[in-house]
């Protein structure tokens, strides 16, 4: 049983009407940097503008760190019984019943997983009005001794193959040490076909580059980049654009713009809560939706 916050230091703060009640917000969070759950809380607050179109009717699932990222962290998929009722749920199928996943649809929603020290959401590759028919493809770029020069031209050789396949592709660094490359999709193909075509573009991106493999196993790996396609299926998550990663410096996940590859100052931790203000006044991503294609039939 994990402990939760305090009834000491509590406060609320209201957005759009919702009474959030915060507590805690002094608690350290990232020790070497001193940011508070205050600080993640501004954070999910001002960034949810922009954020929250990638959330809207997707299933969360919750990584939190109740002590801070030194501390024992979970993942909570399960909506807990005293969220409040205005934080919506959706109820999505398991074998031998169901699970009651959060929907981030409001900034009160995004400010209150915050405040419960999810330092990290991670969100459904479909949403809630067809979750057998994912709208995202996730290509995860997972360097193993290979430098981040070599994760950015796996991102652009699975881009290649994306758009010889019909498909546009928007890349993004995860915060924590790779890319992802993300296709968005029309929902006319189920997991199973996602996943097939996902793990063949992978495979022959091996084919074409020695220093990449598609093995799970470290053991197999061999130092080499992994080309991750096994979130191409149904329940699996992938990072939220703009989220939280539970790192020092508090870095982001980013959305990039193609053309940022070219810079050799540019890491998968190059943006953080301090620094990626600017690039919200013209959002990389804004226009994913309009450039969702169809997976090619096998």
């Amino acid at each position: 049983m994990r402990s939760e916050d305090p009834p000491a230091s509590r406060r609320t703060r209201a957005f759009d009407g919702i009474e959030v009640e915060l507590t805690n917000q002094e608690k350290v969070l990232f020790p070497r940097d001193g940011y508070t759950k205050g600080d993640l809380v501004d954070y999910y607050a001002r960034v949810a503008p922009v954020m929250l179109p990638y959330m809207r009717g997707r299933p969360v699932t919750m990584l939190r760190f109740p002590d801070g990222i030194d501390g024992e962290s979970f993942f909570q998929k399960d909506a807990s019984p005293y969220f409040p009722d205005w934080l919506r749920r959706v109820a999505v199928g398991k074998k031998g019943g169901t699970v009651d996943h959060v929907v981030c649809d409001k900034p009160a929603d995004l400010v209150y997983l915050a405040n419960l020290a999810c330092i990290t959401p991670h969100l459904w590759l479909s949403r809630e009005d067809a979750l057998d028919r994912p709208d995202r493809l996730i290509l995860d770029m997972d360097p193993g001794k290979q430098g981040f020069g070599v994760v950015k031209e796996a991102a652009l050789l699975a881009r290649e193959l994306l758009s010889d396949a019909g498909l546009t592709s928007f890349v993004m660094t995860t915060g924590s040490r790779g890319l992802h490359v993300v296709a968005p999709l029309d929902r006319s193909a189920d997991f199973d076909r996602v996943r097939a075509f996902a793990q063949a573009i992978g495979e022959e991106m091996v084919r074409r580059d020695g220093r990449l493999t598609t093995e799970r196993s470290i053991e197999a790996r061999e130092g080499r980049l992994l080309v991750d396609t096994f979130r191409n299926a149904y329940a699996q998550t992938g990072v939220a654009p703009y989220a939280v990663r539970a790192k020092d410096g508090a870095p982001v996940a980013a959305p990039l713009r193609w053309e940022e590859m070219e810079d050799p100052r540019l890491g998968p931790q190059s943006f953080n809560i301090r620094n990626i203000w600017s690039r919200l006044e013209d959002d990389p991503w804004k226009d994913i939706d309009r450039h969702a294609g169809a997976v090619p039939p096998r």
